[in-house]
């Protein structure tokens, strides 16, 4: 299908869904092979593509206006004048002559198939220039239709100056996935602010904690959030301006004569209220009041972006402050997992189920989507329905998708009936074991690729089925540009096949700054020179990573160290098993013995000879000492967000339920 068929296909069913379609060179200005870099892209460069087709972020009528476009050239030729001043003070950038724009493998990725990985990780290196920003300017060609994501993105970020936010400062972004998510980061970034995404789906507590502790001074949200934020106000001493994107269907512009609508505003209870917070309607007074002409504020590879906090499986969530160098670390490890994405010998359309509030869902897809200008499909989804989103991917052709293991895990269940083939698959958060490898090679046509990384430090570990050979199992090698070993407690490298913690040699362009506001707990994150993860692994001969545990999920029994997720993996194997989540509980012979928490299938009954059968199930597969001694049905398991399995909550739930204390 097409993309004009495929955008037109979305617009006329009028789904929650949305096409952003071909932010056309936004970041391939963020990487390039000269000696300097600039933050903005000159506004005369040749063969840009804007084809815009997307439908308004509203629910209802849409229209469409569309731009012919032409084939985009990634190299350009540079100016042989062109000279930025590294050491320069000046807050606003100029537009400056074209530049040549290259890839930040140091590779054309399509060419490359016959190349080996270790050709690829031995040939990388590093070149990040020291002026980098995140929200660069696009191109010259716009759409006037109010969905450009150019001209919003400006309108918003010369409102942020007048509104009297300052460089430097924290702002939220309380959106699902969709068009002004993207316009709202971007905003942010361009003029110089640090974004903090927000999922949705947070309670009044939740989003308290994360904008009391970042200090935000201003949230961008929509009606259906406004209320939760209303119940904190009292709360947020620092907040001051919040700007809202109404998304009711009967207060929705068209654009298809291209007429300035207006949108009525349902902002009026804080007037009285919180005289010192103005409340700001987007599309009343921001949209048809502000320049779409802005001047990207210049920021360096290391001014902070943005915060994104921890899921907090093994404590209260950490704000993790990232740099704007953090999109182009991540590149090589979106291209490789995502085998040699993005692919030009076909179109491509890129989406995952997780929200853009998260590191998975916005710089692992959303950014890097937006460098290369590939579609991404935007679907506000409550809450994940496998055999929905199935259909959704189906019904529009998506060819790349990066897939939480629960989300795969859920679609196995549901034993979704598919045909649809796609290009690749990523997954990472947990491991997926080789029954769902096999399941998702059959289903999709594809290899998983799993990858690994955490929110301080993303997609340093990956598979790539196009030109290695995936283990089930394992988390894969080590990205290019990323030096992962395995380490002991003094930060010395262990010998092939020991356990230790996984860990990351600075320097490292995808390391976080530093959590906000918790130097303690930035300085035990590293030994040395290494940045600890806090899960634990081993190295095999070929280089191969292979998760066992987090170091305080790891089971200690008779003397041995036992892994959780192995035990995991067993147990999915087993024909009345649909997930499993495993612990250690205290045992006075043993130290620990092996605790299963286990969701059966439908239909099966949980009953004391399936206990037995499921034991002697594991002791066939594993060791006999990592077998579950204590079996326990259960109709859900506590997942974070993202879709993890959060043991530290079994752990409270099995002391709560029989009295006996877990570390």
């Amino acid at each position: 299908m097409s993309l004009s068929k495929l955008s037109n296909s979305i617009l006329t069913k009028r789904q929650t869904s949305s096409i952003l379609l071909q932010w056309v060179n936004q970041q391939q200005n963020y990487y390039n092979n000269s000696k300097y870099f600039q933050s903005s892209i000159s506004k005369n460069i040749n063969n840009n593509i804007c084809n815009i087709q997307k439908s308004s972020y509203c629910t209802s009528t849409v229209t469409t206006s569309t731009i012919n476009s032409t084939t985009i050239n990634n190299i350009f030729k540079q100016d042989d004048n062109l000279k930025t001043n590294n050491n320069t003070e000046n807050d606003d950038v100029e537009n400056t002559n074209p530049i040549e724009y290259r890839d930040p493998l140091k590779h054309n990725m399509v060419n490359i198939k016959s190349k080996s990985y270790k050709e690829i990780y031995d040939d990388f290196k590093w070149d990040i220039p020291k002026h980098f920003n995140i929200g660069g300017e696009i191109c010259d060609k716009h759409v006037e239709n109010g969905n450009d994501l150019y001209n919003e993105s400006n309108k918003l970020a010369n409102a942020l100056k007048e509104l009297g936010i300052k460089k430097g400062d924290r702002v939220g972004v309380l959106l699902s996935q969709g068009f002004e998510t993207a316009v709202s980061h971007c905003a942010i970034l361009k003029y110089g602010g640090i974004t903090i995404p927000l999922f949705t789906l947070f309670g009044p507590e939740a989003l308290e904690y994360r904008l009391s502790n970042a200090e935000a001074s201003c949230v961008l949200t929509d009606s259906d959030n406004l209320p939760k934020l209303k119940k904190i106000l009292p709360l947020l001493p620092n907040l001051k301006k919040i700007i809202v994107f109404n998304q009711d269907k009967d207060e929705q512009t068209t654009t298809s004569t291209k007429k300035k609508g207006s949108r009525k505003s349902s902002l009026n209870f804080f007037e009285d209220e919180y005289l010192n917070i103005s409340c700001i309607e987007y599309w009343n007074e921001i949209k048809s009041k502000y320049s779409s002409e802005f001047k990207t504020v210049n920021t360096k590879s290391d001014d902070p972006a943005l915060i994104i906090f921890t899921s907090g499986t093994t404590g209260n969530p950490k704000g993790c402050l990232h740099a704007h160098r953090v999109l182009i670390g991540h590149l090589p490890g979106v291209q490789l997992p995502q085998n040699l994405f993005p692919q030009q010998d076909r179109k491509l359309l890129f989406y995952t189920p997780a929200d853009w509030a998260w590191i998975g869902g916005l710089i692992d897809v959303l950014f890097p989507s937006l460098f290369y200008g590939v579609p991404v499909l935007a679907h506000r989804a409550q809450k994940f329905d496998p055999i929905k989103i199935a259909s959704l991917m189906e019904r529009h052709s998506v060819t790349t998708c990066f897939l939480p293991p629960t989300s795969i895990k859920m679609m196995r269940q549901s034993k979704l009936p598919t045909n649809h083939k796609i290009a690749s698959i990523g997954s990472g958060g947990e491991s997926l074991g080789d029954q769902l490898l096999e399941w998702g090679k059959e289903t999709f046509g594809t290899t998983i690729n799993e990858f690994y990384g955490q929110t301080e430090a993303n997609l340093i570990v990956g598979n790539c089925s196009a030109i290695m050979d995936v283990k089930p199992g394992s988390m894969g090698r080590p990205i290019p540009g990323h030096k992962v070993d395995i380490i002991d407690e003094n930060g010395n490298t262990l010998p092939t096949g020991s356990i230790g913690n996984i860990a990351l040699k600075k320097p490292d362009p995808v390391i976080f700054l530093r959590y906000w506001k918790n130097e303690k707990a930035t300085k035990k994150k590293y030994i040395n020179d290494w940045l600890v993860t806090g899960d634990l692994g081993k190295k095999d001969s070929d280089g191969y990573i292979w998760y066992s545990s987090r170091d305080d999920d790891l089971i200690n029994s008779s003397g041995y160290r036992i892994g959780p997720g192995e035990i995991e993996h067993c147990l999915l194997r087993h024909k009345a098993v649909a997930l499993s989540g495993v612990i250690g509980v205290p045992d006075e012979i043993r130290g620990e013995i092996v605790k299963a928490y286990i969701v059966l299938k439908p239909g099966v009954e949980p009953t004391e000879e399936l206990k037995l059968e499921i034991q002697n199930f594991v002791k066939t597969q594993l060791a006999a000492h990592e077998y579950p001694r204590l079996i326990e049905f259960i109709e859900s398991l506590p997942m974070t967000t993202t879709g993890k399995i959060m043991r530290k909550d079994l752990r409270e739930k099995h002391q709560k339920d029989h009295g006996t204390k877990t570390k």
